[in-house]
């Protein structure tokens, strides 16, 4: 190991530096020199626990959870053991994605050998002579020959144990998986050999049953799964609370409440609202942070390009099936299963587009990611736009404002229930678009618009995940509340009151609205307005029209897209030339 000798000599010469402002960290791994942080107390005493008791451990989430730098705190709260039990090293496989598997090895134990190096230098003392010499003349050329070293190794290490945490694990080479877990799995079944390493940590975003391409057999059977949960209210209200302690800006407790509302917890996007509400909108320190502050800075998450969103949607984007999946978990009460063992369900999780429920059931994780997912499937261009409003509809639509700036919430309605009617069966013909699932998009598109052009606020209520989308338009200071559902029966109609009146309650608001489209071939068109325990409820039946009023002759919607395409594509024969008087089931 020629070269290697020289990460023995010498040691840091300290830095100091001058104080500085914590920031929320939404760059890699936070430190609480820098960062505010969440302690996670619990969850580190448990895998401390875990750890002491000799386990093999693994946590596979979606990036940007907070994985590494809870697994290097756990290091440090090791490191920190006064009577020096544990021996803790990491490493990072993320440098090995594509690396040639022959090479892997090699390159495996100069990190290694690195990493032995710096704890030695931080315990502020050097190895024995036979353990540098041992050292130095150790190749690794498989997994074999690593099995021997750990073995040999945990010779010299005496009553220390050695704790191993490998972050990134996706990124070794795959045809070195097999072998390497085998290795692992053989050291920890020999009581003999388990000395070394005494606990592994592995750390990655794909399962072990994804990584291993031999499904016959689980190398690594013997792994204990943790779960690194997302923040609790309790723990948004901790992190947010630090800044308060060091800035003394307050947030209104509404806010905290929607900042874990719309994130589920995530640690990205609590995060990064805190970033855009403390470093980038210039709210004068002395002023508290509002619920008005909270819909900007949501607006500016909903519109932004970030790392974590653009790994959420470049992926949902992989497989055509994931949108009608998604879709179906949002739109249907009656929802999907959460199977794991079904592959497109197990790939969501992994992407953290889904979890699992209360109720077993799949649901998005959360409000901003379901946003951010309609808007990345709605077509950019509906060819409806323009149908909207009436053509006699005032410019800035003050048709649709009070003279006191407030919103005219059923005459939008009102507009929106007639424009589907008008529309008729051509909102079928909307490009790229799940047909049960257009009135909804349509809706989207529709109130977005309106609210963008009396500058307003809309996202997704944190009522959302399965069966309902609840939208919230915030403007002039006022919230106006919006449920909308796919018509599934009778009972499940009457149930969404239930749920909406709740939510009302909850955000003490006095009316809402309720939005159910109707795909039945005989649909039921209504609307009702009604006084539920001192709430006044709107509510829209509406039908998706499925045949056109001018002929009566239906064909297979299947048949109708097939026609379509044809005709677009240039075909001319007498068949084509005389369909244009049918229209699709």
């Amino acid at each position: 190991m020629c070269g290697m000798n020289n990460v023995w000599e010498g040691f840091a010469t300290p830095i100091i530096m001058e104080w500085k402002m914590k920031t929320f960290g939404t760059y890699g791994p936070v430190n609480p020199e820098d960062n505010y942080v969440v302690s996670r107390t619990e969850e580190l005493a448990d895998f401390i626990k875990r750890v002491k008791l000799g386990r093999y451990i693994v946590i596979f989430a979606p990036r940007q959870t907070g994985k590494t730098t809870f697994f290097q705190w756990a290091l440090d709260a090791l490191a920190a053991e006064a009577s020096e039990t544990y021996f803790p090293i990491e490493l990072n496989f993320e440098i090995y994605e594509g690396y040639p598997a022959s090479d892997f090895y090699a390159s495996l134990y100069k990190r290694i050998y690195e990493e032995i190096a710096r704890v030695f230098q931080e315990r502020v003392t050097v190895p024995s002579k036979d353990l540098s010499q041992f050292l130095e003349n150790t190749k690794l050329t498989d997994h074999i020959a690593m099995l021997e070293f750990f073995q040999q190794f945990g010779a010299f290490l005496g009553d220390e144990k050695l704790v191993l945490i490998i972050d990134e694990f996706d990124g070794i080479p795959r045809d070195a998986v097999s072998g390497f877990l085998h290795a692992l799995r053989n050291i920890y079944v020999h009581r003999s050999m388990r000395e070394c390493p005494y606990s592994v940590g592995i750390v990655g975003v794909k399962s072990i049953a994804q990584l291993n391409l031999d499904r016959s057999i689980s190398p690594f059977n013997i792994q204990d799964e943790f779960e690194l949960p997302n923040f609790t209210l309790e723990q948004v209200q901790e992190l947010l609370g630090q800044y308060t302690d060091e800035v003394g800006q307050t947030f209104a407790p509404e806010v905290v409440e929607n900042i874990h509302r719309q994130t589920a917890g995530q640690p990205f996007l609590v995060n990064r609202f805190a970033q855009i509400l403390t470093e980038e909108m210039d709210i004068p320190k002395t002023e508290t942070i509002q619920m008005g502050h909270f819909a900007a800075a949501h607006t500016q998450l909903l519109e932004e390009t970030n790392a974590n969103i653009n790994h959420l949607l470049t992926n949902i984007r992989r497989n055509p099936r994931f949108e009608s999946i998604l879709m179906r978990i949002a739109s249907y009460e009656t929802g999907i299963r959460f199977n794991p063992d079904d592959e497109i369900i197990s790939e969501l999780v992994t992407y953290g587009a889904i979890t699992k429920d209360a109720d077993r059931m799949c649901e998005i994780l959360n409000p901003i990611y379901q946003q951010r997912i309609i808007q990345a499937f709605k077509p950019l261009v509906n060819g409806l736009e323009d149908k909207y409003f009436p053509e006699d509809t005032h410019q800035g639509l003050v048709d649709y404002l009070t003279s006191t700036g407030q919103i005219k919430m059923d005459l939008l309605f009102d507009n929106f229930r007639d424009f589907i009617a008008r529309a008729g069966f051509r909102i079928l013909l909307v490009p790229d678009t799940p047909k049960e699932f257009v009135g909804q998009y349509l809706l989207y598109t529709y109130l977005d618009q309106f609210v963008q052009l009396i500058h307003g606020h809309i996202y997704l209520e944190g009522q959302t995940g399965r069966g309902r989308i609840d939208l919230a338009i915030f403007y002039n200071a006022q919230k106006y509340i919006v449920e909308t559902k796919i018509w599934e029966g009778p009972r499940s109609y009457q149930a969404g009151k239930t749920q909406l009146t709740a939510y009302l309650k909850l955000e003490g608001a006095s009316e809402g609205y309720y939005v159910v489209f109707d795909h039945r071939a005989e649909p039921e068109p209504r609307v009702e307005t009604e006084t539920i325990d001192g709430l006044a409820l709107r509510s829209y039946v509406i039908p998706v029209s499925k045949k056109s009023p001018r002929n009566r002759h239906r064909i297979p919607l299947e048949f109708w897209d097939g026609l379509r395409y044809h005709i677009v594509a240039g075909g001319t024969d007498k068949f084509s030339e005389n369909v244009f008087n049918v229209s699709p089931t």
